[in-house]
């Protein structure tokens, strides 16, 4: 049984944070609503866009505004994003460790496809699990177990990089050893909500003696 790296997407993979802010702000400002940064950070992120807009817009069709909010959303990922700063070369190491790597989700398909398309590495992941095409999303552990399934491997050769507390909560309720990107909360946000450790991005050595602790 193998090893295997698994990976969050948005905040994770790529710094996208930033465009759904802004994505999020004209939305709720079109509808008549002040919100900012902070608002996203404490009441959005991490979180269903279903449980969202059925919260913050109970009487519009949360769907729409789901389909509305993402379609805006990918229409800036081309020429605003790029890969995670270290990142190519992980994912260069793990090829050269035969140790398989996967993307586990809460953002829909379409989502998922256009922002690995954009940062050019759809291409090195043989496994994506989608929240949504699950009976459980995350925080609930399931993504991450079936993605270990999938890449045939268990909790305790696992790797999780995840960002937002609830990706957090998932993976380390899963068994896998869970570090923190700190592309948008502190080191003490990620650690209470369930990191083992956490990093700034891929780069640097404090991956390098992480990834040696545990493998």
């Amino acid at each position: 049984m193998t090893h295997a790296l698994l990976f969050d997407l948005d905040g994770t993979l790529l710094h996208s944070d930033p465009l759904h802010i802004e994505v999020f702000i004209d939305l709720y400002r079109s509808r008549g609503r002040e919100i900012d940064k902070a608002y996203y950070l404490r009441n959005i992120h991490g979180r269903h866009n279903a449980a969202i807009f059925g919260t913050d817009f109970p009487g519009e069709d949360s769907q729409a505004l789901s389909e509305e909010k993402e379609a805006r959303f990918r229409d800036l990922l081309p020429e605003r994003v790029a890969p995670m700063p270290g990142l190519p070369d992980l994912l260069d190491r793990a090829e050269a460790e035969g140790w398989p790597v996967g993307v586990v989700t809460n953002a829909p398909r379409l989502n998922a496809e256009a922002m690995l398309a954009a940062i050019g590495q759809r291409h090195r992941f043989e496994v994506m699990v989608i929240g949504d095409e699950l009976p459980r999303s995350k925080p609930d552990p399931l993504p991450y177990t079936t993605a270990m399934e999938q890449l045939g491997t268990e909790p305790r050769r696992s790797i999780a990089f995840e960002d937002s507390p609830s990706g957090l909560r998932a993976a380390r309720s899963s068994g896998a050893f869970t570090i923190g990107l700190r592309s948008s909360l502190p080191h003490d946000r990620l650690i209470e909500a369930g990191a083992h450790a956490t990093i700034a991005d891929f780069s640097g050595p404090a991956l390098d003696d992480l990834i040696a602790q545990r493998l």
